[in-house]
């Protein structure tokens, strides 16, 4: 049962991933990048919140491309837990992701809710999220030098005061999980909601001519779980795929885990940058680092990528009541 379950999985990895490749060969990055995506799962898919028997908390922080001024600086909180309604069981979540890139800031708070049914041995959660998404703009930090090609001292499609907006944003998303993986597929920002920008601190309710787009994105991800026979290690593969059908990213990482409590591995970024990971366990505490290298040329003037995830964890009693019970395939 243990080697089907693996082949099912490898079956729709190839599956999906033959699908998403159709999509042009460019990166994007909409939502917070973070190496350790399978640490954070709920932050990309509102189907995995409540999918352990725990109060889940993570956190993390990721410093991109350092030695290149006004590079991406992220942040992320998730917290999500399952309920129990009579013999039915829900999960619920918060999560806040907040991104300075460039001169732009931006930030999306989200609420989530899923419902889980048993499927196939395993569990099915379709989960929903409702968000609020904030973009400001420095306009007033703006330079041209003298003597560019492409814009003018004075450019109207530019900006040369501090402007912001706001918009409402939804997703959704499925999320299965089985005693050796779990597999999930979600659309964040359905409605690709529009910020149309407003001068900050202007008298005038009129609406300015600058707006910014939340580009309607899909995810896939798969993670797996398998033991070493004889031996205290486990082997724990995962795979992301994103695109908003005119841009691609994919990525995976290959992870080793010892006696449940530290883990190490290493990934690849579809054309962008190789990674090395490392983390532990101790207590329901969990910390992880990762560093990512860059394989293009931004590698001439950045020394590399920094990412941390820490989080914690409370044991929820059901009271034996919970039939549902899996173990986690990743280090929870």
């Amino acid at each position: 049962m243990k080697r089907r379950g693996i082949h099912r999985l490898i079956s729709l990895v190839v599956i999906m991933a033959g699908i998403l490749l159709n999509c042009r060969e460019v990166n994007a990055q909409n939502d917070v990048q973070f190496t350790q995506y399978w640490a954070v799962p709920t932050y990309y898919n509102p189907g995995a919140t409540g999918e352990i028997d725990f109060v889940r908390i993570r956190g993390g922080m990721r410093m991109q491309w350092l030695g290149i001024e006004n590079a991406p600086k992220s942040f992320m909180g998730a917290a999500d837990m399952p309920v129990k309604i009579g013999k039915k069981r829900i999960g619920v979540g918060v999560n806040l992701g907040q991104e300075s890139l460039g001169l732009f800031s931006n930030m999306l708070l989200n609420a989530q809710l899923s419902y889980k049914i048993k499927f196939l041995k395993g569990v099915l959660s379709v989960g929903v999220q409702g968000g609020y998404y904030d973009s400001k703009f420095k306009g007033s930090e703006v330079y041209v030098p003298e003597g560019d090609d492409y814009h003018q001292p004075v450019d109207e499609a530019i900006p040369t005061q501090d402007v912001g907006g706001h918009a409402f944003d939804l997703s959704a998303g499925l999320w299965y999980t089985h005693k050796y993986f779990s597999i999930g597929v979600s659309g964040l920002h359905l409605l690709q909601p529009t910020v149309r920008f407003d001068s900050e601190g202007a008298q005038t309710s009129e609406v300015s001519q600058y707006e910014t787009v939340l580009t309607r994105a899909m995810y896939f991800t798969a993670n797996g779980n398998i033991g070493i026979k004889n031996t205290l290690f486990e082997l724990q593969p995962s795979l992301m795929v994103k695109t908003d059908f005119n841009n691609f990213s994919a990525e995976a990482m290959m992870r080793a885990t010892y006696k449940k409590f530290l883990t190490f591995g290493v990934g690849y970024r579809y054309r962008d940058a190789i990674s090395a990971m490392i983390g532990g366990e101790f207590k329901n505490i969990f910390i992880g680092y990762s560093y990512d290298y860059p394989m293009s040329a931004i590698s001439r003037v950045s020394s590399g990528s920094h990412e941390l995830v820490i989080g914690y964890k409370v044991k929820l009693d059901f009271s034996g009541q919970n039939k549902n019970k899996h173990r986690s395939i990743r280090l929870m």
